[in-house]
């Protein structure tokens, strides 16, 4: 009896233990409750920084090309004789600015004996064309002229062509009007002042050639081109999203979160650039829009996919979130790493627009991989699980690991690494022998065009009536007393025109005088070639003018 009651006092009240089990269970359901609203706050301040970025990194898209620097020496090796040649020339000019020559090609019955009285007014042209008003920006087209060069009026031997050739200041011409840089603005207005002024009514045809006009439309090309490869890349990018989630609206996302960190990219390219920290051209631009598109949308894939994993085995989006990241941070940053590093590499190289591609390509995989692990997962938790619909993970413990075409891959890769590995590295070497048949000769100038432009037709009829590389000469420097010599065995080459010295200028008119210019005991020669200065034809010819001149003086450039 004394037992069976020190027993039941023994046990403890049953209000008691029930009360204990209520508070443990409150504890326990209030504390995701705190983690998620924290991490609410967080997603939001992060989506609002991401917003302020765009807002002020997206006016600055639109003129990135406006810093750029598309000329011949950003793609030219530092080591290289032309580059060491092109300093020295500068010399020569009355101006410390590099010179544009570019033409103006009348054809028709232009000459002075086939029609004086047009060759008349192809000569007031010339005189005037300097005093009209650039629309765009309001300065006299002499602005953007060398000063003290006046232009030259050349008619043809034929009498079928004249040319006005004059020489275009290339670091005026590189300013900036509004969002558009002055070359192609001023290249347009003389091409349309000109065609109206001699084609309107007339047999004449007009163009606008020369190392100024080409310049001028490849600034247009590139512009149009950065304009389609970005649409174009956005458009693969969209496709490719769209086939893989198969929702009206998940896609937009990993689609935001790329464009975001492209804008970004470019903000931060622009004002180095502009400050002249790195160098930027239009085949550098167009890299880093697709390099940036690609990697954001690839990290975007990575981090949905275990985002969407999670979402199924964890009833709170936040925790499921919190989960998935730590498990893709890691792949992210290691991925992007290694390309920052491969792309770092470029800076040995001795090409200035291969140096300047490591700085902006990294500065776009970093921007990537900062928007994947940032904008992305805020968007993602703030949306909810309802972004995924019509297929929206449910909380039931799914295991989605082991199902689809790439976990069988992983499974046959697990299971005979070594089969696979020998296969793969056979299959790269086969791939890797192709290399030694690629051509990296280049293409011509004129050839990089999609479409026939006006400069290029213009060179094709010059080339009619005028030495084909009338309008871009081959420039050597060779001492005071090798002139006569060197211009003499230059003449003697094939496909080699002309040969005159640059020379002294009369200070009254402005005009050329018969005696040779003399900088530092050295004379600059124009020579011109019977074939297209941009042709493979000249290309060859490049080494036999060297060895030439150098066997008469062993320091010519």
């Amino acid at each position: 009896m004394w037992r069976r009651e020190h027993l039941d006092c023994a046990e403890p009240p049953p209000a008691r233990r029930k009360e204990t089990v209520i508070e443990v269970s409150s504890s326990q359901e209030t504390k995701p409750k705190v983690k998620g609203r924290k991490a609410l706050y967080i997603a939001i301040i992060t989506i609002i920084a991401w917003l302020a970025i765009g807002g002020v990194s997206g006016p600055v898209f639109s003129k990135i090309s406006t810093v750029q620097e598309n000329d011949n020496s950003a793609f030219l090796p530092e080591s290289a004789e032309s580059t060491i040649a092109s300093d020295v020339i500068v010399k020569f000019q009355d101006q410390s600015a590099e010179l544009l020559p570019t033409l103006i090609l009348l054809e028709g019955a232009v000459g002075p004996t086939s029609d004086p009285a047009l060759f008349a007014k192809i000569n007031e042209y010339a005189q005037t064309l300097p005093e009209k008003v650039l629309p765009e920006s309001g300065k006299k087209l002499s602005t953007y002229f060398a000063p003290g060069i006046p232009l030259a009026v050349i008619p043809s031997a034929d009498g079928k062509a004249t040319l006005i050739n004059f020489q275009i200041n290339s670091v005026l011409a590189g300013e900036s009007i509004g969002e558009e840089q002055a070359l192609p603005l001023l290249i347009k207005f003389i091409r349309e002042d000109v065609k109206k002024t001699f084609e309107e009514g007339t047999e004449v045809d007009a163009y606008v050639t020369g190392a100024g006009g080409i310049l001028a439309d490849l600034f247009n090309a590139f512009g149009s081109i950065d304009t389609t490869l970005f649409l174009t890349t956005l458009g693969v990018v969209s496709i490719i999203l769209i086939l893989v989630y198969r929702s009206p609206l998940l896609w937009l996302i990993p689609l935001f979160n790329a464009v975001f960190a492209l804008t970004f990219a470019t903000f931060i390219v622009y004002h180095l650039a502009k400050n002249d920290i790195i160098d930027l051209n239009g085949q550098t631009q167009g890299i880093l829009d697709v390099l940036v598109l690609g990697a954001a949308t690839d990290y975007a894939l990575l981090l949905i996919s275990r985002y969407r994993e999670e979402l199924h085995n964890h009833q709170s989006r936040y925790q499921a979130m919190a989960i998935a990241w730590r498990g893709t941070v890691e792949p992210i940053l290691a991925s992007g790493g290694t390309v920052i590093a491969g792309l770092m590499v470029l800076l040995l190289s001795d090409l200035s627009s291969n140096r300047g591609l490591g700085p902006v390509g990294s500065i776009g995989i970093a921007c990537a991989m900062l928007a994947a692990l940032t904008f992305l997962p805020a968007a993602l938790v703030l949306l909810g699980r309802w972004i995924f619909w019509p297929k929206v993970p449910k909380f039931d413990h799914a295991d989605e690991k082991l199902s689809g075409l790439w976990a069988k891959i992983g499974s046959l890769v697990d299971r005979k690494p070594r089969q696979i590995g020998i296969a793969t590295a056979l299959g790269l070497v086969i791939f890797a022998g192709f290399s030694f048949s690629l051509n990296t000769s280049g293409v011509a100038q004129t050839e990089v065009f999609t479409s026939k432009q006006d400069s290029v037709i213009g060179l094709e009829r010059l080339g009619l009536h005028f030495p084909s590389g009338e309008g871009t000469p081959v420039e050597i420097v060779v001492k005071e007393d090798r002139v006569a010599r060197a211009s003499a065995a230059l003449l003697a080459l094939d496909d080699v025109a002309t040969v005159t010295p640059v020379t002294v200028r009369d200070l009254a008119t402005g005009a050329p005088t018969e005696t040779p210019k003399v900088v530092e005991g050295t004379v600059l020669l124009n020579a011109i070639l019977e074939i297209p200065a941009d042709s493979g034809e000249a290309k060859d010819l490049i080494p036999t003018i060297r060895e030439t001149v150098k066997a008469v003086d062993p320091t010519a450039l």
